[in-house]
């Protein structure tokens, strides 16, 4: 019993280093997460200057909360965490489809667990029937662009249909999956239903400047 107290006290400094490490971790998510709603905001509104900007405060925020967890992967792997980084996934995957780039950002690019990924490029998808809806409200013209918007959509719904793991394992994916397929349904709904209204009025312009 002489050791009692020494064996206490190193318990008591550890458990306070993990709680500082807990506590950091909550404020770091917290700003990463407006981070990111702030670069999705920048990209919907094509300011792809702010949307770079935002992008590089994500990536030195992300790898700051990753550091300071690296002693305690049970931190790092807490739903708090994964929800920031989920957030970095669907940050850079909206921007990058919004900009019209040929690829996305890898899991490894962006250092996220493979369900985190799958599940920020689910939140992504369903960022774009917002644009969608505004492209549509802004001008017949961009229809075409609302088209490969929808497209992306539908491109990774049919990839996330194929992810049949446990709950477990995709931490609640087959639940995102399915609000994705909604979105994606309302939206293709809502964009025909434009676009035949558009041919509509194109139609009946042209029969008027006929007679």
């Amino acid at each position: 019993m002489d050791n009692l107290g020494d064996i206490t006290e190193s318990l008591r400094g550890a458990m306070a280093a993990r709680t500082a490490a807990r506590d950091a971790a909550l404020a770091a998510s917290r700003e990463l997460i407006r981070h990111c709603s702030g670069c999705i905001r920048a990209a919907h509104r094509r300011e792809w200057d702010q949307v770079d900007a935002q992008l590089g405060v994500i990536a030195a925020d992300a790898a700051t909360l990753r550091a300071g967890l690296a002693e305690y992967p049970e931190l790092y792997h807490s739903g708090y965490v994964q929800d920031a980084l989920k957030e970095v996934v669907e940050a850079h995957a909206a921007s990058a489809i919004l900009r019209g780039e040929s690829t996305l950002p890898t899991p490894d690019a962006l250092h996220a667990e493979p369900a985190t990924y799958m599940l920020g490029l689910a939140e992504a998808a369903t960022e774009l029937r917002r644009a969608i809806l505004d492209l549509l409200r802004q001008s017949e013209d961009h229809a075409p662009e609302a088209e490969r918007l929808l497209a992306a959509m539908d491109a990774i719904y049919d990839q996330l249909v194929t992810f049949d793991f446990p709950e477990a394992v995709t931490r609640d994916l087959r639940r995102q999956t399915d609000i994705v397929r909604g979105v994606l349904e309302r939206t293709r709904g809502d964009l025909t239903t434009t676009l035949q209204q558009i041919r509509l009025v194109n139609a009946l312009k042209r029969f008027e400047e006929r007679m």
